[in-house]
């Protein structure tokens, strides 16, 4: 990332307040303005991701998303609001980061992300930035990145636990640790439950997501001492903070080429057995014309609470 040479009035008077730190300067800010990087999620870590990306002042900004907000994402996705329910993630999260720096370029990619298309979408960009919720899309992330040399910002979040590392920074001839040396082989599935089946606490994301920035902005401006080969994981609820040392595994496997991630992670639906459903309205024929048969709540107490339909609760995480 080579330094830009100018800057308008406008941007000089904008960046001042990163200009006049005398470890960052002139020369960092335009190295900001000539880097490009990729936010991958327009979520809960994606979204003061972007605010804050967008703020420093990098010069090209690409977002990945093809979900729509539900109203349950409101309690995080601080790009959000009330109105924008059913709307797309990634529409919005351009328009709103468009409106606070009119100076920058954002490419909005909104699809999902896939094996197929990852190395053409990732390798457009100096630096990616990791807000996904699944094992499948972080290992894929990683895969790209390594396969394409581009330093990857990596987050996470769980109930009241976030982590961030630096993963894949270019080191010279000695390859940086990446996520599969911290994290060789996935767990078994459910048995880490995503922000929907285990929760997160609201404020976060923001935390994290902003340790995220931070790290990216480190990285670009070529400032600091980055995250790299080093896990940070802070912990919300007792206000703790550990930090582990990420070595590189010598034995592992070099990466590629990238493969089926869900088959990987063993989450892949399996296609050729059909399940039986039954809708509400039959459920509730059921019951009215007193049919025998039982009826197995799998949800979580607190969606019981939120809505009735009777039977026994047997939560599925107990099972």
């Amino acid at each position: 990332m080579q330094p830009v040479t100018n800057f308008s009035a406008e941007e000089l008077s904008r960046y001042s307040r990163h200009i006049s730190i005398p470890d960052f300067g002139m020369d960092a800010q335009r190295r900001l303005k000539s880097a490009s990087i990729l936010v991958i999620g327009a979520g809960g870590l994606g979204s003061p991701a972007l605010l804050y990306l967008a703020a420093a002042g990098f010069g090209k900004i690409g977002l990945v998303d093809f979900d729509v907000v539900d109203p349950s994402n409101l309690q995080r996705q601080i790009l959000y609001r009330t109105s924008d329910v059913g709307k797309s993630k990634a529409r919005l999260a351009e328009q709103s980061i468009k409106e606070l720096n009119p100076f920058i370029d954002v490419v909005r990619h909104e699809e999902q992300l896939t094996s197929e298309n990852a190395l053409s979408i990732l390798e457009d960009y100096d630096i990616i930035l990791d807000g996904t919720d699944n094992f499948p899309t972080r290992y894929l992330v990683n895969d790209a990145c390594v396969i394409l040399g581009r330093p990857l910002i990596y987050g996470s979040i769980y109930q009241f636990e976030g982590q961030v590392s630096v993963f894949n920074l270019n080191r010279g001839p000695e390859r940086s640790p990446n996520y599969r040396d911290l994290f060789p082989t996935p767990p078994p599935p459910g048995l880490v439950p995503n922000c929907a089946e285990g929760g997160v606490l609201g404020v976060l994301p923001g935390i994290i997501g902003s340790m995220q920035a931070n790290e990216a902005i480190k990285v670009a401006a070529n400032i600091g001492e980055p995250l790299d080969g080093r896990l940070f994981i802070f912990d919300a609820l007792h206000f703790s903070t550990t930090t582990l040392n990420v070595a590189v595994n010598k034995e592992l496997t070099p990466i590629t080429k990238l493969i089926d991630y869900e088959e990987f992670c063993g989450v892949k639906k399996p296609t050729a057995e059909k399940v039986n459903s039954i809708t509400i309205r039959e459920l509730e024929a059921w019951k009215s014309s007193n049919e025998s048969f039982a009826l197995i709540d799998v949800r979580e107490p607190y969606e019981a609470e939120i809505v009735q339909i009777g039977g026994t609760l047997i939560p599925l995480a107990t099972i």
